[in-house]
């Protein structure tokens, strides 16, 4: 059966449950990843410059356990014919252990940690299915229009979620609401998820596997086939190293604000939750920018941009003071942000031959999944590391953490500058005659 016969049974209230789930999947981000428990976690769970490496070391490990096993989950998805199953499984197991957050009190480092990383990877390894489930619904000329609507919709679900949490945390100013916050999302994201699996039927049927093939064999060759498939384009993989270094940039920038916000400017969680609202805000308003600036100037030029941008924003942060123009800071690279990956994504379609998009996507999502366990975990080592090397130069605690952060923040930088120096060197129309030769 084609994608384009699926697609064409799919209904509107099958498409608006894809995008619900979007919608509840993102307030997981915007709350635990982006407003509320990194800078809790940091400040008050483990507490001080520790709470800064511990923070990246939970991202990274939680990343780099679902960049081990993503391609294994797609071989599922491509042939078991049960995403729907696994997308509960892996939601369900993200819902259970970010409501589990509420017990992760002053102290409680193992608990932090440990249910953190396994609701980031029930998060994270339950987009694999969804984003299996789009050929299922979206005709092949249809899945960036659908894509892009799962994408606005869902940063909707984050801003909504922020918005029923704010009053609670203004007129109750105290850890138990923020403990609570995390109950609150964990039921928004599995209220959200639940037309998806009542409304959206699974019309993949079970393949049957090659004789004498597993899902891990599959796996291995699924990723050899990749490989081979793009290493003969040259400027494609020159592309791939660049986003594998400035998509790290991107990733400290995001896991590391509300802890920058709270060590160097004092914001307490209405502060930070505004904050994230606005870089929400923001974020959708650089997508329809720069999609402008791709239609004029092009691809390359567009995403370079994009990131001078991020970088003349994080270089402005390492030297800012104030409070209010960290908040300009932000919005400001909200932009940046909604350029660096809405154009990244446009330029894997760019380098792509006809009929081996899939592969190339492939690709891109490896790289992204690899990349994105290093950066936050180098952030937090030169945070922590820092301040413990300013503290023996005579800084007060305080002081020296808040410049073991200004360090690290740095770190943010040099990514997205060598990333730049390496997008640079790829040439934008060689590689598209490469993908039509």
């Amino acid at each position: 059966m084609t994608e384009i016969a699926i697609a064409a049974k799919s209904t509107r209230k099958e498409r608006m449950a894809w995008y619900f789930y979007d919608f509840g999947n993102s307030a997981y981000a915007a709350v635990v990843l982006l407003a509320i428990y990194s800078a809790y976690f940091q400040g008050v769970v483990v507490g001080g410059a520790e709470g800064s490496r511990l923070w990246g070391l939970s991202v990274g490990v939680a990343m780099l356990v679902v960049a081990i096993i993503s391609p294994f989950l797609g071989s599922l998805a491509d042939f078991s014919g049960t995403k729907k199953r696994f997308l509960f499984f892996f939601t369900a197991l993200s819902c259970l252990f970010t409501a589990g957050l509420f017990f992760a009190e002053e102290g409680s480092v193992a608990i932090g940690m440990g249910f953190f990383i396994l609701a980031e990877i029930g998060y994270r390894s339950a987009q694999v299915f969804y984003n299996g489930l789009l050929p299922e619904i979206a005709a092949p000329e249809e899945i960036g229009r659908i894509s892009g609507n799962g994408w606005a919709i869902g940063t909707a679900g984050g801003v909504v979620c922020l918005l029923i949490i704010l009053p609670l945390v203004v007129m109750i100013d105290s850890n138990f609401i923020i403990r609570l916050s995390m109950v609150i999302t964990a039921v928004f994201f599995a209220a959200s998820a639940v037309p998806i699996f009542l409304w959206l039927p699974e019309r993949a049927e079970r393949r049957s596997l090659p004789a004498g093939a597993s899902y891990f064999t599959l796996a291995i060759k699924e990723l050899r086939d990749t490989f081979n498939t793009t290493k003969e384009f040259k400027e494609f993989l020159k592309f791939m190293l660049a986003f594998l270094v400035y998509n790290d940039g991107v990733i400290m920038a995001l896991d590391f604000a509300a802890i920058i916000g709270a060590v160097l400017y004092g914001l307490d969680q209405t502060g930070l939750i505004i904050f994230v609202i606005l870089v929400q805000v923001t974020n959708v308003i650089g997508a329809y920018i720069f999609g402008h600036v791709v239609d004029k100037y092009g691809s390359k030029r567009a995403l370079a941009l994009s990131i001078l941008v991020m970088i003349g924003g994080v270089i402005w942060l390492y030297f800012n003071r104030s409070l209010t123009v960290f908040y300009i800071i932000g919005g400001i690279a909200g932009i940046g942000m909604a350029g660096i990956q809405s154009i990244s994504r446009t330029m894997v379609a760019l380098f792509s031959p006809p009929g081996k998009s899939a592969k190339f996507y492939g690709m891109f999502a490896v790289t992204g999944r690899t990349s994105s366990f290093i950066g936050p975990a180098v952030y937090g080592w030169i945070a922590a590391d820092a301040a413990i090397w300013y503290q023996k130069q005579g800084q007060s605690i305080t002081l020296a953490e808040q410049s073991g952060q200004r360090l690290a923040i740095l770190s943010i930088a040099i990514f997205l500058f060598v990333g730049l120096l390496l997008l640079w060197q790829v040439n934008e129309t060689k590689g598209a005659k490469e993908s039509k030769a």
